[in-house]
C-alpha cells in the first residue's frame, strides 16, 4: 500500500492521519512553521526567522515494484532458425554457337575454335566422280573385271583423295542468348532428373545446382 505524497496530505489536512497510515516506511522530516500572526505552515525546510518551528517525519512512498520475471520452465527455449542460405550465382559461362562444316546445323560449345576434322569431299557439295572414273585403268586399278569396276575397291589411295579438312565456324553467344540457353539446359536436365533412378541422380542434382546458380544471373 503506497503513501498519498506530502503535497495530497497537507492540501486535506490529512498530515498526521497520513502519518498513522504510512506506518514504518521511509520517513522523510516536515517542518511544521508558526509564523508571528498564527498562521502555520508545513514545508520540507527549515523555518524562517522570527518562526516557531515544528518537526514530525512523514513516510515517504514506497518504490514501485519491479515487474515480475517471466516463469521460466525447466527446457531453455530453442534459438529461432536461421533463414535460408541463398544459392550463391556463379558466373556465367563463356557459350559459343557452331555451324557444322558438314550440314550446317547449329549447336552449342564451350569451345570457339573446335579442332578441324575430316569430311567425306562428297558431303560438302562439291562434285563426285562415278566410282568406275575413281578406281579406272587410268587410277591404277588396271586389270580389275567390269563388275569390280562398278563396285570399287576402298583403298588408302581413296580416302586420302575423297576425305577433306573441315572446320566448324562458331561465334561468342551474347547475354541474353546466354541466358536462354542455360534455361534450355535446365528444363531438359530437370525432365531428366524426374525420370532418372536413385543411382542416376547424383550427377544430374549436381547439373541442376550448377545451372540455378548460374540462371541468378539472368535476372527475372
Amino acid at each position: 500500500m503506497r503513501c498519498p505524497p506530502l503535497s495530497i496530505l497537507l492540501g486535506l489536512g490529512l498530515l498526521f492521519a497520513g502519518l498513522a497510515w504510512c506506518g514504518n516506511a521511509a520517513a522523510t522530516t516536515i517542518y511544521e512553521c508558526t509564523t508571528a500572526d498564527g498562521r502555520v505552515i508545513y514545508q520540507d525546510t527549515p523555518c524562517g526567522a522570527g518562526q516557531q518551528q515544528r518537526t514530525m517525519q512523514v513516510a515517504d512512498a514506497p518504490a514501485a515494484p519491479r515487474p515480475a520475471a517471466p516463469p521460466t520452465s525447466g527446457a531453455p527455449p530453442e534459438p529461432a532458425a536461421p533463414p535460408p542460405a541463398r544459392a550463391p550465382s556463379a558466373p556465367l559461362p563463356l557459350l559459343y554457337t557452331c555451324v557444322r562444316a558438314t550440314d550446317g546445323k547449329t549447336y552449342l560449345s564451350d569451345n570457339g575454335n573446335p579442332p578441324p576434322y575430316q569430311a567425306p569431299y562428297g558431303v560438302l557439295g562439291a562434285e563426285q566422280l562415278p566410282l568406275s572414273e575413281v578406281y579406272g585403268p587410268d587410277r591404277g586399278a588396271a586389270g580389275i573385271s567390269a563388275p569390280e569396276a562398278n563396285r570399287g575397291r576402298v583403298t588408302s589411295g581413296m580416302v586420302a583423295n575423297d576425305y577433306v579438312w573441315v572446320q566448324d565456324q562458331c561465334r561468342e553467344m551474347d547475354v541474353e542468348e546466354t541466358c536462354q540457353a542455360l534455361q534450355d539446359a535446365y528444363d531438359q536436365n530437370e525432365h531428366t532428373l524426374g525420370n532418372a533412378f536413385k543411382s542416376q541422380r547424383p550427377p544430374l542434382e549436381k547439373r541442376e545446382a550448377q545451372l540455378q546458380a548460374q540462371l541468378t544471373n539472368c535476372g527475372d
